[in-house]
């Protein structure tokens, strides 16, 4: 048995440092709901630390070491730097400390049917997809996904069933500490190269997520990076392989695809027979993709295709994604997650295609590593929208070693321009934008601060 597994018979005051980020707050949901007593930490006040405070759970705003005091095991993120003081002083005390992606791994252990998602880009967007398919098909789901899911409100959620759903990220190979029942990949595609240094070493750690599944591997046969990562797993493990995509010999397969206002619809073809139509409610071409993998993950763990269809249809997507905020003097305000240029290229693609009069792309890039090793493919895809209006990098983990700078990006793009603070950007943005428009804040640090702050000013002149 893995130690973490064990402790977590034993104790019962457990530690967050980072406890509003996207990957722990989930965690510290389930937890609480089992009846562990938390306190967290974290830098900057978010929406999820104010539900983390709402259920109970003591916050401390900053980091100090005086902060693990009478804990008996501390958990925490990933993205902290080695020099974090709270860190430091949880591996100097002697009490248990471990990793976020440990104390996952340690609860997708507790589950018969634990499905990991795994890919580059669509994990939350699957993730919460499946989750509500499941909760509507009353299969009473475990979750930990990376953002709020509007049918519960929550990240995560104790289910009393077999089945878990959570996200198996690659950062730092965090993935590999997981035990998946399903392995799911839905892409493969360059990111992290700051950690994985090149993109063959990414597609090996894949290929260890991959091997590492009990009951099966399911796929996108359409991503030749993703095909490249699953054929040497399958010699490993030696389990079931499902596959899912538009083209021909895919297991589960979209055809007959109908984009209405950038909403698809498709027929469903499952082992070569067709099952029926499927509507989305989330906009993009690129969500077919992660309707298929969903519709696969929960018809090979007994779901039936109406009831896919059903939850599939009901679901309209997650926080931060593509998330239509509000809508006010006739501009829409909306927020997504996108960070990679991939992700970008996808949602500013499917936003130009909405009728909008204009759309305004606004965008945090975040990490040094990221904005300077795709430079010229976050140049590209910033050109695709009407207006662009770019905020300072958020470094987040990293220290800028790169000599990056936002302001080196708006060169290269024509028309953009950029600021310091979300308080210029947003009064550049509200003095500038008209009836019609779509403004998008862009990006997985604070930048949905800057949504916020819009939405105020307008309300205020409305």
């Amino acid at each position: 048995m893995f130690e973490i597994d064990k402790l977590l018979k034993q104790v019962k005051r457990i530690h967050f440092i980072g406890i509003g980020g996207s990957g722990m707050c989930p965690l510290a949901e389930i937890l609480h709901k089992e009846g562990y007593q938390l306190s967290g930490s974290d830098n900057n006040e978010t929406d999820n630390l104010a539900r983390i405070r709402s259920m109970g759970i003591p916050v401390a705003m900053g980091q100090k070491a005086e902060n693990i005091e009478g804990a008996e095991m501390i958990v925490y993120t990933a993205a902290l730097l080695k020099d974090n003081p709270e860190l430091v002083a949880a591996l100097e005390s002697g009490i248990p400390t471990f990793e976020r992606s440990k104390l996952l791994g340690a609860i997708t252990r507790i589950y018969p049917n634990s499905i990991c998602i795994s890919g580059t880009h669509g994990k939350t967007t699957a993730c919460s997809m499946l989750t509500q398919v499941l909760i509507e098909a009353d299969f009473d789901p475990t979750a930990v996904i990376g953002g709020k899911l509007p049918l519960t409100g929550t990240n995560g959620m104790v289910g009393h069933s077999e089945h878990m759903v959570c996200e198996a990220c690659e950062f730092v190979d965090t993935f590999l500490d997981l035990s998946p029942d399903i392995a799911v990949i839905l892409n493969v595609d360059k990111d992290h190269l700051d950690y994985f240094k090149t993109f063959d070493n990414l597609k090996k750690s894949f290929t260890k997520f991959a091997s590492m599944a009990t009951k099966m591997i399911i796929f996108n046969g359409d991503d030749l990076n993703t095909v490249d990562t699953v054929v040497p797993a399958v010699e490993i493990c030696q389990k079931p392989v499902i596959t899912f995509g538009l083209d021909d010999g895919n297991i589960y397969r979209a055809i007959n695809v109908e984009m209405v206002n950038e909403f698809a619809s498709f027929d469903l073809v499952r082992y070569g027979e067709k099952l029926g139509r499927v509507t989305l409610g989330v906009p993009g071409k690129h969500n077919v993709s992660n309707a298929l993998a969903v519709i696969a993950a929960a018809m090979e763990s007994g779901v039936s295709f109406e009831q896919c269809v059903k939850g599939i249809c009901d679901f309209k997507g997650a926080g931060r994604r593509f998330e239509i905020l509000d809508k006010v003097n006739g501009i829409t305000i909306a927020d997504d997650y996108a960070h990679h240029p991939k992700e970008l290229e996808v949602t500013l693609k499917t936003a130009m295609n909405m009728g909008y009069n204009r759309v305004w792309a606004v965008h945090q890039p975040f990490t040094y590593s990221r904005t300077s090793m795709l430079f010229d493919d976050f140049v590209e895809v910033l050109k695709i929208p009407d207006k662009c209006v770019l905020t300072e990098i958020m470094g987040s983990r990293e220290v800028n070693t790169y000599g990056i700078y936002t302001s080196q990006l708006a060169e290269k793009i024509p028309g953009s321009v950029w600021f310091n603070s979300f308080d210029e950007v947003a009064e550049y943005v509200v003095n500038n934008a008209e009836s019609g428009d779509l403004v998008i804040t862009l990006g997985c640090g604070d930048i949905y601060k800057a949504a916020k702050i819009m939405i105020k000013m307008l309300k205020e002149r409305q």
